[in-house]
């Protein structure tokens, strides 16, 4: 049976931007997330605290969170690969606004489930890298932080290829070892197919309960809403989805964005599934960012809906 409501994580202010070459301005950023925040969306992933050396884009992340006015309900998270990064996620701004969101609410902390992946990534083992992580988690917790944790390469690799679930579990288990609260199945070059979405599922729902485990698809081969579908199937109902399907992986040559959300929420509504989102405005908020970036919008939902509206996507100048 179906679930009767979904919880989307909204990635692509983070996940959609990191990639971008083009250094997006911060006020951009913060007006996405005004704007994905009043379409709906309860949960968004809004900057990442890593060495602007290797992720540029997020240079201006303190800027970014700091500028965000808070909206009742909401959930802020931002990646921190390590301590240096959750510390300065943490840091006080003199600078914030009233009513900003100035620190997270939850970080996020990312393991790959392939070792080839894992030591071009980041040039360690998976080991060494949930290790790494240990200290992030116990510092997150005493701030009273949820952690949320990212098994990366979950249903395939750019190193090594397939990836299977027992890869997956191992993962998991040192995720939980280091108590790491909630567990997200990524299939970040999107290769998988529904049947292996499911039994990297089955493997996580092992040691996570069902509300603390969620499903990040790209759409690489147009994989991704079946993916979702499979795992709904499950039971599972939390996703995570990036507006106008904005990203990539820069490790895998080809790979896509996350799922575009509005492919994802005609298709939840469409089965009568509640998520609180505003299906519309998601759309606007779709157009209006495929305009900053200068490029077609990218989901096919959001075509089709601008088309019927006989609306035109404008291209920022």
């Amino acid at each position: 049976m179906f679930p009767t409501q979904v919880t989307l994580v909204e990635v692509g202010p983070r996940d959609g931007l990191q990639n971008e070459a083009q250094p997006v301005p911060a006020a951009h950023k913060i007006e996405l997330v005004h704007r994905l925040q009043a379409a709906g969306l309860k949960e968004i992933e809004v900057t990442s605290f890593v060495s602007p050396k290797w992720v540029p884009q997020m240079a201006d992340n303190t800027e970014v969170l700091a500028g965000v006015k808070r909206a009742p309900g909401v959930r802020y998270s931002v990646l921190t690969p390590n301590l240096k990064g959750l510390e300065a996620a943490l840091a006080d701004d003199p600078t914030a606004p009233a009513g900003s969101a100035r620190r997270p609410d939850e970080v996020v902390v990312f393991a790959a489930a392939s070792e080839g992946f894992s030591r071009r990534n980041i040039n360690c083992s998976i080991a060494e890298s949930v290790e790494r992580f240990a200290p992030v988690v116990t510092a997150a917790h005493a701030a009273g932080l949820k952690v949320r944790g990212a098994v990366s390469c979950a249903l395939g690799c750019p190193v090594q290829g397939p990836v299977s679930a027992d890869e997956v579990e191992h993962v998991v288990r040192l995720l939980k070892s280091i108590g790491v609260d909630h567990v997200g199945v990524c299939d970040t070059i999107g290769t998988g197919t529904p049947r292996a979405a499911q039994a990297a599922m089955e493997r996580a729902l092992k040691h996570y309960p069902l509300v603390e485990v969620s499903g990040h698809f790209h759409d690489t081969y147009g994989q991704a809403l079946a993916n979702i579908l499979a795992c709904l199937e499950m039971g599972v109902h939390t996703f995570d989805t990036s507006v106008a399907g904005l990203g990539g992986c820069p490790y895998a040559k080809g790979a896509t964005g996350n799922v575009a959300t509005e492919d994802v929420l005609f298709m939840l509504h469409g089965m009568g599934i509640a998520t609180g989102v505003d299906l519309d405005r998601l759309v606007d908020t779709a157009a209006w960012i495929a305009g900053v970036l200068g490029r077609p919008l990218g989901s096919r939902a959001g075509r089709a809906l601008m088309a019927r509206r006989g609306a035109a996507v404008e291209v920022a100048a």
